[in-house]
């Protein structure tokens, strides 16, 4: 038995639901809304369901976004021949922050995973190799991360992409700026080496 009003065990078991949360930041975020003031409160709910309501994925490059295509896709400034491909929509988010990236993305929605029963049809990969088939793709930038699954798919993705005659290109891994050698594991030291480039 709760020892919360049934309501309040709702809405913590609602937060417990996010992922990244547990117990006690489920509850604090839950009282933490009940303190608020109705008129936040609703507003608060009424920004969940309007961002629910009007985000959707842009028919191009999978992205999220509230206009179609998305504003990237749409851009006329940016580079038509490069797409980046990234795991998800949080990624193109990573990316657009460094502000070097001038190409264009394409969002999975995942990696091939066989231990979660992801194959390559489960992720958005065939409206990939349709869009570069257009020929006016001339690069494609594998950014997926660095585990298992992201070097799985990124590998997959290379073999599909290339008898197209397209370059394809995997971002560098390796030690992070200002990071000391003595605290980096052998995999990422391994990275590091194999991504060396001449100065």
């Amino acid at each position: 038995m709760s020892m919360y009003a049934a309501p309040v065990a709702k809405l913590i078991d609602e937060f417990e639901k996010l992922p990244g949360i547990g117990h006690k930041t489920a509850q604090r975020l839950a009282f933490h809304i009940l303190g608020l003031s109705n008129e936040r409160a609703m507003n608060f709910a009424r920004t969940i369901v309007e961002a629910k309501r009007t985000i959707k994925y842009c028919s191009v490059c999978g992205d999220l976004t509230d206009v179609d295509p998305c504003r990237i896709c749409g851009n006329k400034k940016r580079d038509h021949t490069v797409i980046c491909v990234v795991e998800s929509p949080r990624d193109v988010v990573a990316m657009e922050r460094v502000r070097e990236y001038k190409g264009l993305y394409h969002v999975l929605h995942g990696v091939i995973s066989p231990m979660d029963g992801t194959g390559p049809d489960d992720i958005n990969m065939k409206s990939l190799l349709k869009r570069i088939g257009d020929g006016e793709t001339k690069e494609v930038i594998l950014a997926t991360n660095p585990d298992v699954e992201g070097e799985a798919t990124a590998m997959y993705l290379a073999k599909l992409i290339r008898p197209l005659g397209i370059k394809t290109t995997r971002i560098a891994h390796g030690l992070p700026v200002g990071g000391d050698l003595e605290y980096a594991d052998e995999v990422t030291l391994a990275k590091s080496l194999e991504g060396r480039r001449e100065v």
